[in-house]
Formats: C-alpha cells, structure tokens, sequence
C-alpha cells in the first residue's frame, strides 16, 4: 500500500501522514527524514521533531538516495518529505531526470510506504527560472505519486480530505 499526503506548508499534511503510517498495525514503523542540518534553526528543528517522534517511529535519515536506503527495510514507512528531497537532489547537482527515476523506483518498490509531499504549485508563477523549474519537477511528482499511490490525501487547515 501506497498512500500520499499533499498539501500547502502547516496543512496538517505530516501529522495525517504519521496516524496513517502508525495505523498499519505493525511492530515497528519507520520515519524517512529527508532534511539537512543546514544551518543552526535547521538543527534545532531537525532535533525537536526526532524528540517527538521517538517514541513511536524507528529513525532514518537519507538525503538523497531514498531507494538504497529503504530498501532492506521491511517495516512500513513514512517518507517525509518529498519536497526537500527534490531541493537536496537539486542542491547536490542532479537532475530531474535523477528525481523521476527515483521516484519511478519507488513506487516500483514492494513495500507500504507514505509520502508526504508539499502542494507547491498553487500559487504564482515563480519570477525566476530556478523556483519555476522547481515548480515543474515538483508538479511532475506530485502527479506520478498521485498515479502510484492507491490512496491520496489533499490536506488543508488541518483536515485531510481523501482524494482516491
């Protein structure tokens, strides 16, 4: 099972994604971190949410090759999230070719995964070719997720409203 939690920065999105993550009803589920420590408020949030996650969630954090690192994991997990990987992929040089692949790989993969991923693509058009590739290659996986996934869920103010 697949499920995928989209929707716009503080819409709930996270903490719908972890209830249905913990509802799988296995001994342990795993929580995919996907940020990096960049700065000084980027570790102090980094640690604040592994505090409240640890008790309930097994810790892994990958950057980059999200593939490699799940895939000896047979516990269902939580990616969260796909919008900063897709900033790191882009930070470390690769391209969206790279993302795309991933994420084809990820949905190939035998295992239930839920992805948490940020609605970038309901605002303005970016004034800068950077922001608006980035909006390309984010509505691009936002939409091959949607297709993968067999439950998709449009969070706002808190509340998830399923979509399929």
């Amino acid at each position: 099972m697949k499920a995928l939690f989209i929707g716009g920065v503080k819409s709930g999105k996270s903490r719908h994604a972890e209830s249905r993550t913990l509802k799988m009803h296995h001994d342990s589920v795993v929580y995919l971190a996907t940020s990096e420590p960049i700065d000084e408020e980027m570790r102090t949030r980094i640690a604040r949410h592994k505090e409240d996650r640890s008790k309930r969630f097994l810790d892994l954090e990958e950057p980059l090759d999200l593939v490699a690192a799940i895939e000896p994991i047979k516990a269902p997990l939580l990616i969260e999230c796909m919008t900063v990987w897709m900033n790191n992929m882009l930070y470390h040089g690769l391209s969206k070719d790279d993302i795309f692949t991933q994420v084809e790989s990820l949905l190939a993969l035998d295992k239930d995964i839920v992805f948490v991923q940020n609605d970038v693509g309901s605002g303005i058009i970016p004034d800068n070719a950077l922001a608006r590739e980035f909006v390309d290659i984010s509505g691009r996986v936002s939409q091959m997720l949607g297709d993968g996934c067999d439950e998709v869920y449009h969070c706002i103010a808190g509340i998830a409203t399923k979509i399929k």
